[in-house]
């Protein structure tokens, strides 16, 4: 076991662990044709100006709307999807249905947006029957007013099936003995789910809704980038685009290592604190904490 983890290991160190060292560069004034020892050093002086920068605060107010709306609605999809497959009688069904579902996650951003666009596009299968109804068609993939909801949609439709895998293996470690018994008790579907199930599954829901905070900035670059011709730069703006346009496209390379960092700063205060609150409710979280 521990041989079939080094490939996992050396990943984790090659492209985590060691490009973390990079981001001193957030303090510098940092250019290609400079190494990382020659840059002049400049302090926080990138992160006041990222402060007084315009687009950096509107993409962390974008990031933190598109966030907490995929926290609120999304988050519990794969729960929902994982208790549907689990009350399924047929374990044919329950395999086919679990395939199917978890299938969109392993297909590109660029797939996934296609496709939405071949449904809800302006000429999309949707608004053509809309057209043929005699009504008018609906803006779905252009409307910068609804794009958090068109955000979610797409991520649910990607990811859901394969969030649910978590799940299933925290219903499959539920004794089953406790459904028989609160069964011959006469205890009905709703209740057993409500006092069996979901208590089973939570210190699981507990842990991935504390690792879910710690990303919580991390919208997707790729699923903005791709739609934000569609809906304009000021709606799908947020801190991983932000730091592609000034950093990569822009040629500040500090600047957008600091809008970097901040965000990886924010997500652990936010890990630290939801893991104290977890504590604090009688849950593990992804450490234990101080024995009392």
């Amino acid at each position: 076991m521990l041989v079939l983890m080094i490939p996992g290991a050396l990943a984790l160190l090659l492209f985590f662990y060691i490009p973390i060292f990079g981001n001193i560069i957030a303090f510098q004034d940092y250019q290609p044709y400079y190494t990382i020892a020659e840059a002049p050093f400049v302090g926080f002086e990138k992160f006041l100006d990222l402060i007084d920068d315009s687009r950096f605060t509107l993409a962390l107010r974008n990031t933190m709307i598109y966030a907490a709306v995929q926290l609120v609605l999304f988050f519990p999809v794969p729960i929902l999807l994982a208790l549907v497959i689990d009350s399924m009688m047929s374990a044919r069904l329950r395999k086919a249905f679990q395939s199917i579902v978890y299938l969109p996650h392993f297909l590109s951003w660029v797939l996934v947006i296609a496709l939405f666009q071949q449904m809800l596009g302006g000429a999309g299968f949707i608004n053509q029957l809309l057209s043929s109804s005699g009504m008018d068609p609906i803006p779905f993939m252009t409307n910068s007013d609804s794009f958090a909801l068109l955000i979610v949609a797409e991520v649910a439709w990607k990811d859901a099936g394969w969030g649910m895998i978590i799940f299933l293996a925290a219903l499959a470690a539920i004794d089953q003995s406790l459904y028989e018994s609160a069964a011959a008790d006469g205890a009905g579907r709703f209740r057993r789910t409500w006092h069996i199930t979901l208590p089973g599954m939570r210190p699981v829901i507990v842990l991935l809704l504390i690792l879910n905070l710690g990303s919580i900035l991390t919208v997707g670059f790729e699923q903005f980038i791709l739609q934000r011709d569609a809906v304009g730069a000021d709606t799908a703006e947020v801190l991983d685009t932000y730091a592609y346009y000034t950093g990569v496209i822009g040629g500040d390379w500090s600047m957008g290592a600091a809008a970097g960092l901040a965000k990886g700063i924010v997500g652990t205060i936010l890990v630290l604190l939801a893991n104290k609150v977890a504590h604090l409710l009688g849950e593990d979280g992804i450490y234990r904490g101080r024995p009392q």
